[in-house]
């Protein structure tokens, strides 16, 4: 099965481990977690939001698909992490979870802004990356259209000199 159409960037294993620690420790240590979709999305439309973590098995994917693109409208920091069951059981829960926000980080704050400076340069350079991508393609497809311009010029040229030397057959 290959990536949801939502996820916008990987997230290297080793800091999906780290993300789901945050979430567990921000839980057990005085912090606050918010769990599931209906509250992660509230928790980022009011800003309180700190971290938003969404899980890449999620289906049907529409469930959590506008989570990245309300996270960037108020330029909160998400991830991804591979599997729900592992994100609901960092969260407390003994089912899985499409979403979990960390609203305060608790005693673990440190580890929190670790981890989200971290996510936030992940999160850049993946867009960057994307937008060069953007930019090569941009530049390919207008190098293809010249060639194919070029193309079409040449056959236009030959059939002059092909006119031309008809008119000198016609004059001799």
């Amino acid at each position: 099965m290959g990536k949801a159409n939502f996820v916008k960037f990987e997230t290297p294993e080793d800091l999906q481990k780290k993300i789901l620690s945050v979430v567990k420790n921000a839980r057990e240590q005085g912090g606050r977690v918010r769990k599931g979709v209906n509250e992660t999305t509230k928790a980022i439309e009011r800003g309180q939001a700190k971290l938003v973590v969404i899980a890449e098995d999620v289906t049907p994917p529409e469930v959590v698909a506008h989570i990245p693109k309300i996270a960037e409208e108020k330029g909160i920091p998400y991830a991804y992490v591979s599997a729900k069951e592992d994100l609901g059981r960092s969260a407390g829960l003994l089912v899985g979870t499409s979403s979990v926000a960390v609203v305060d980080g608790g005693k673990s704050a440190d580890s929190l802004g670790a981890v989200l400076k971290i996510v936030e340069k992940m999160a850049k350079g993946g867009a960057e990356d994307q937008a060069g991508a953007a930019k090569e393609e941009k530049k390919a497809a207008k190098e293809e259209a010249k060639k194919e311009a070029k193309k079409e010029e040449e056959p236009k040229e030959e059939n002059k000199e092909e006119k031309e030397s008809k008119k000198k057959k016609k004059k001799e």
